[in-house]
């Protein structure tokens, strides 16, 4: 743990359990997340990728303890959060919010607007009467919404609208850190990149440190410091965005890269895609070895046996790679 660092995780685990028969007995587990380790630094915006049912999003999660048997170590400003008491995690989540990738299912329908920008400070008891109602105003302006819509249904929304107040909501308690948890994905591409505008600007206003999970590339790259590249619960490659985009190293990211589309079709035409075979292993029971060694085209007798290393690379100290080949 360094001072530059928000979040510091450490051989992170969670495993869902698998029941069976009359009385629920836990016959295997989900390895959703399998040892995973990485930081966060302060006032930066880590993206990560991969394909869906990659472990993404129960890693936002687990970092905010959201989840009961999550094992290994998670730190938040040097602080070890499993060592934390119920009340003092409560008081730690003031500082760590989450933005959820669907508006609609996260917005509760029977609330206004203005209620559930304000259940944070309730929650919390972080504001009553007119300092309540213009901390909600303040919080709808500054996602560019106005004010006088506190008083209407989600419903009344448009889907880039709500997902503004799911944002101002995570916004009400003024985090340090926020796991955005594709929070655009839902949206159209037009609305997407004003969404990402606004991601960093209120980054640069209010001095947030983003965990930006995403499983668009093009997305990421816009607004990510770094970038990690997770595969069936193991972060496989973690680089710099312009680095990773340049330079990728591992099968995975060169494939998830050949994917992105280019909009000079002359340049589209010529670059060679890689096309994934088969599909993705189960994490109830993953490969032996590298976990992409049944899909890799670079696939060797070693990578059936041993599990590669998340390591440095000699080239660039801040390039990790989790491949033999690499």
């Amino acid at each position: 743990m360094t001072e530059d660092h928000l979040i510091d995780i450490e051989n992170m685990y969670m495993y869902f359990p698998v029941t069976s028969g009359i009385f629920q007995k836990k016959t295997t587990g989900v390895r959703a997340v399998d040892g995973v380790t990485f930081h966060i630094e302060r006032g930066e915006t880590l993206g990560l990728v991969g394909e869906s049912g990659c472990g993404k999003s129960t890693t936002g999660r687990c970092i905010l303890r959201l989840y009961p048997g999550i094992k290994g170590k998670v730190s938040f400003e040097g602080v070890d959060l499993a060592t934390l008491s119920r009340d003092k995690m409560r008081r730690a989540r003031r500082d760590m919010q989450i933005i959820f990738q669907d508006p609609i299912a996260s917005l509760d329908p029977r609330m206004t607007v203005g209620e559930i920008i304000g259940e944070p400070l309730r929650a919390h008891r972080a504001a009553f009467g007119s300092e309540y109602a213009d901390q909600i105003a303040e919080l709808l302006s500054m996602v560019e919404l106005e004010p006088s819509m506190a008083d209407r249904y989600p419903h009344e929304f448009s889907g880039g609208q709500r997902q503004r107040v799911g944002i101002a909501r995570a916004l009400a308690l003024r985090p340090k850190f926020i796991v955005c948890d594709e929070p655009v994905s839902a949206l159209d591409v037009s609305i997407q990149a004003q969404i990402v505008d606004m991601f960093e600007k209120l980054r640069e206003e209010l001095g947030l440190t983003y965990l930006f999970i995403a499983h668009d590339l093009s997305v990421v790259r816009n607004i990510s410091d770094r970038v990690a590249v997770m595969y069936l619960g193991k972060i496989v490659e973690i680089t710099k965005s312009d680095e990773l985009y340049i330079n990728p190293l591992h099968p995975y990211t060169e494939a998830l890269l050949s994917a992105v589309p280019i909009p000079d079709p002359k340049i589209d035409r010529k670059r060679q895609r890689i096309l994934l075979q088969g599909d993705v292993p189960s994490p109830i029971n993953p490969p032996r070895g590298c976990r992409f060694n049944p899909r890799c085209q670079r696939s060797a007798a070693v990578c059936r046996e041993v599990e590669p290393e998340l390591r440095q690379t000699s080239r660039d100290s801040g390039h990790w790679v989790a491949c033999h080949d690499a």
